[in-house]
């Protein structure tokens, strides 16, 4: 069968650099670091006091009192991305077909707060489970989509995809391939995640995966640099209509990018560390290059995962190379989440519309913090440091790889 197209044709982001897709973009741009001291908690105690939190956010400017107490936080992310990306992508949701149109959405954690405040006021109870009526349903990670298609009324496949940090780009390979076989027009993809919680910074601190460098936490995700010391935590979401092709132009939609194809892999090595010579890294951009039917040179841009940590950065630079051969040293390679600090689930859907952001301005965002040379990486590669700069980029790769060895990567072209 002749498989459909699909574009971007919507698009909604609430990030620690911005909290809609304008303020992203304006963030990104120009270098803009959104790390800083936690506010959520007291972090006396914490070896790493700081995250990459959302500034000047309130449930109260989306939802009533009632309604923002049924939601956990990554719920609310969810929600308010996906209504930016739905007004974003002028659909009139009284003229489609609601049965076909799907949610799919990525979280790797979900509802953590919900989880660690009722386990908590249990702990300080007397041994009666007093648990919330809502404590499941706000904790649950499919009940982001589940809210959003509640909302809207759409009917089409409604689920969540789970695998760590890889989440919403699974996410957004799945609805990319429900809309290409025909059984969707529409589908909201994305991910959301709100783990900077007492749970998500102890847990990631026990595993020494995260910096420690609370003298100045603006630059302590400094992904590529010989100093960097570990990931920076981030909260928040990111929102993309996907929509077949003919669908889009039929109703004269904006669109802002093609999905060309997506590649998944496993690095099956180690619950957390990647394989050092990157192995898995390499299938997966090789697949997704391979499900795009495109070559090497045609990448212009990567998004790397670009953690800020001393062995996945390395391996993924190195698997560059071995895919791209001669033709990397011409790729903008980077790394947003030397700004935006690590959203887990919802990295791939922010750093997606980097990506295709990125194409629409013909400017690829920095790696910021950058500033001692790594004598492990090829320094013949652009790692466009410190600085934006202008390319012309007509197709954009965006990696995300997660614990447990889950790879994905996703092709992004321009439609001229």
């Amino acid at each position: 069968m002749q498989l459909k197209r699909v574009v971007v044709t919507g698009m909604g982001a609430l990030t620690p650099i911005g909290n809609n897709l304008e303020a992203y973009w304006e963030g990104l741009k120009n270098g803009k670091s959104g790390c800083a001291p936690i506010t959520y908690f007291d972090t006396e105690k914490f070896k790493t006091k700081f995250a990459c939190e959302l500034k000047g956010y309130k449930p109260e400017d989306f939802f009533d009192r009632k309604e923002a107490r049924k939601l956990d936080r990554f719920a609310q992310y969810a929600l308010v991305s996906s209504d930016e990306a739905i007004v974003n992508s002028g659909l009139d949701l009284d003229k489609i077909d609601k049965f076909r149109v799907g949610v799919v959405w990525g979280a790797g954690i979900g509802g953590l707060e919900t989880f660690q405040n009722e386990m908590m006021g249990y702990a300080a109870g007397d041994g009666t489970p007093r648990f919330n009526p809502f404590f499941i349903p706000k904790m649950i990670a499919d009940i982001a989509p589940g809210n959003i298609s509640i909302k809207h009324g759409f009917m089409g496949p409604n689920y969540t995809t789970v695998s760590a940090c890889a989440s919403s780009a699974n996410a957004m390979i799945d609805a990319l391939n429900y809309i290409r076989l025909g059984h969707c027009d529409v589908i909201v993809s994305g991910g959301s995640e709100a783990a900077v919680t007492i749970a998500g910074m102890g847990g990631f601190n026990a595993m020494h995966a995260l910096s420690t460098r609370n003298e100045s936490p603006e630059s302590a995700s400094r992904p590529f640099d010989a100093t960097r010391d570990g990931f920076v935590l981030g909260e928040g979401a990111g929102a993309l209509i996907l929509e077949e092709y003919e669908h889009a132009k039929a109703r004269g939609a904006k669109i802002y990018a093609e999905v060309l194809g997506g590649g998944l892999s496993s690095d099956a090595h180690h619950m957390t560390a990647p394989h050092p010579e990157g192995i898995g890294v390499v299938k997966v951009m090789e697949n997704c290059l391979q499900n795009a039917g495109l070559k090497p040179e045609d990448i212009d841009a990567i998004n790397t995962h670009g953690t800020s940590t001393p062995l996945g950065d390395v391996a993924e630079l190195k698997a560059i190379s071995k895919v791209f051969g001669a033709h990397a040293t011409n790729i903008n390679i980077n790394s947003t989440k030397s700004m935006t600090g690590h959203l887990l689930g919802a990295a791939g859907a922010i750093e997606a519309i980097a990506s295709i952001l990125a194409m629409e301005h013909s400017l690829v965002p920095p790696t910021i913090n950058h500033s001692v040379v790594d004598e492990n990486i090829d320094p013949s590669l652009n790692l466009t440091l410190n600085k934006a700069q202008k390319r012309e980029v007509n197709v954009a790769m965006s990696n995300t790889f997660g614990f447990g060895g889950h790879n994905a990567c996703v092709l992004f072209k321009k439609i001229g």
